[in-house]
């Protein structure tokens, strides 16, 4: 048994970081250093870990990123180009129109449904939305609230599925060759929590807006969302090219069925007496098509990547583009660069200058936002790759090619499951919204304690499907963290210049990101006592 001091050596760095974010209230990547420093510290001096492989491990954690970091940096150019050729005006203006006879299904269009499909492309729902709810009336409260929490019903599938795309490749690295799962096998666990999180997260939003009125009112659309969401979540995770489509195909689906119901009620979809003259006046001059050409393009080229089975099997499966020599224990990274989304995000920017024409100045202004807001969150979401992955090679030695000691994972998997037995099933969520607070992201959350997760679910001699039910609940958990962020609580509150205004909200958000995990984590262990 390992004495504790490895255990409290092990924990020290996170809640340091913990204590970076709430005590000192520091900004995510300088957390994020401080944590590197502290995790690499510990390494060294109590795992006995050389610096050659606390250097190599943070380096492979940085281009393990690149499924996240890259597109951050990818869709914050779209963004500042969108937002410096007007083109993202235009979209605010329509969406200022949708449904506005009916605030719950306009709830559920606007922030479930635009916001699924917005942040699976790339697009950032907490800045893009708040403006936009508060021209239609909502109080700066709401405006804030419903964004943050809004997408969270599927943001395992953000990003073009990058959390689940991570997770696959950290699990088949976990499990050897032999042993590897795919996106369609993991994507069959992860899309049975959907509904339920989903349609809770529906009726959190109507709570927001008007509480129990709101939830009498709305409840049908809730449903609805709920159940759609369901359906076709169900049809694309089981195949492997349409996973990383869920949460376009998703957000689609929810719009395309409220559109339906606004129908079926004889109520406007369209309603377009809110607009001030002079938003009629730039309607008239700037298409809607052209607006829209970047996400347009990119959606088109996403389809055309996966939905041939050949194109996807080659692009994923074959051309992987590994980067060599750089791991500790020699194994190759994949890149999957032709594959993975950020590149096409590149791409369709600028294909899509063909159609909006952009001046020199446009584009000079754009790259200029973009330099200024990018780099942070780029290394943001990079670092706490590099965090995971010392954490997962400490106690590595190079020159016997194997781990002399075990590993802060290993040192956390099995104090885990010494305490916690068959009742890990029930905290794992828990787990997953304490790494999405500190580390500000799913995909993040998934880098640090995916391995550790897992390693648990082994020590617990729970078979494969459990491992990957274990880990959807820590993702989860990870996700449902979007809503208690303060970092993203921040930038709702900026995009209307409010700041201050999140810390009434962060009290209601962590009420409602308890009673979801909780949620969660019943449903995990419902699904290890069936499943499992």
């Amino acid at each position: 048994m390992y004495i504790l001091e490895s255990l409290v050596l092990t924990l020290l760095p996170i809640v340091l970081i913990l204590a970076m974010l709430i005590i000192w209230k520091q900004a995510a990547d300088i957390s994020g250093i401080v944590g590197w420093a502290a995790i690499a510290a510990v390494a060294f001096f109590a795992f006995s870990t050389s610096m050659e492989v606390i250097l190599r491990s943070t380096v492979a954690g940085f281009i393990r990123s690149f499924a996240v970091s890259l597109i951050v940096a990818a869709s914050l150019l779209q963004m500042a180009y969108m937002e410096q050729t007007g083109a993202l005006r235009r979209i605010i203006i329509f969406i200022k129109t949708i449904a506005c006879e009916n605030r719950a299904v306009q709830i559920m269009m606007i922030n479930i449904g635009f916001g699924t499909l917005m942040v699976s492309v790339g697009a950032t729902p907490v800045s893009l939305l708040p403006p936009i709810l508060l021209a239609m009336g909502y109080s700066s409260y709401v405006a804030i609230a419903l964004p943050a929490i809004g997408y969270d019903s599927l943001c395992t599938y953000a990003l073009l599925g990058a959390p689940i795309v991570v997770f696959v490749d950290i699990a088949n690295n976990f499990f050897g060759k032999g042993h590897e799962i795919t996106l369609a096998q993991a994507g069959m666990t992860f899309y049975m929590f959907l509904p339920v999180v989903s349609t809770l997260i529906g009726f959190c939003m109507l709570w927001i807006v008007g509480q129990w009125q709101a939830i009498k009112e709305g409840w049908g659309p809730c449903l609805i969302t709920g159940t759609v969401i369901g359906v076709v979540s169900y049809f694309t995770n089981k195949y492997d090219n349409l996973v990383v489509l869920t949460g376009v195909l998703c957000g689609i689906a929810v719009i395309v069925t409220m559109i339906a119901f606004l129908l079926i009620q004889g109520k406007k979809v369209i309603d377009q007496s809110k607009l001030t003259a002079e938003e009629l006046a730039y309607k008239e001059q700037y298409p809607l098509w052209k607006a829209l050409t970047p996400w347009l393009l990119l959606i088109a080229f996403i389809l055309i990547l996966n939905i041939p089975k050949d194109m996807f099997n080659y692009l994923y499966r074959v051309l992987k583009l590994p980067i060599t020599g750089v791991t500790a224990d020699g194994s190759p990274i994949d890149t999957r660069a032709l594959w993975n989304a950020y590149t096409w995000i590149f791409i369709s920017t600028i294909a899509s200058m063909a159609f909006i024409r952009p001046t020199a100045q446009q584009l000079k202004n754009t790259l200029s936002t973009w330099w200024k807001r990018a780099p942070r969150p780029v290394f943001s979401a990079a670092i706490f790759f590099a965090i995971g992955e010392i954490m997962n090679m400490s106690g590595y030695s190079m020159a016997t090619q194997k781990f002399e000691t075990a590993s802060m994972v290993k040192v956390l998997a099995d104090y885990s499951a010494l305490y916690f037995h068959d009742a890990y099933g029930a905290v794992v969520a828990f787990i997953g919204l304490f790494g999405g607070f500190i580390t500000g992201s799913e995909a993040s959350t998934i880098a640090m304690f995916a391995k550790y997760t897992m390693t648990t679910a082994k020590n617990l001699n729970m078979d494969l499907t459990g491992a990957i039910i274990i880990t959807a609940g820590l993702a989860f958990g990870g996700g449902l963290a979007s809503v208690i962020s303060p970092a993203k609580l921040q930038n709702a509150a900026a995009a209307i210049d409010r700041l201050g205004d999140e810390n009434q909200i962060i009290r209601v958000a962590f009420v409602f990101s308890g009673i979801l995990t909780l949620v969660t984590s019943l449903f995990v262990v419902v699904l290890l006592n069936i499943f499992a």
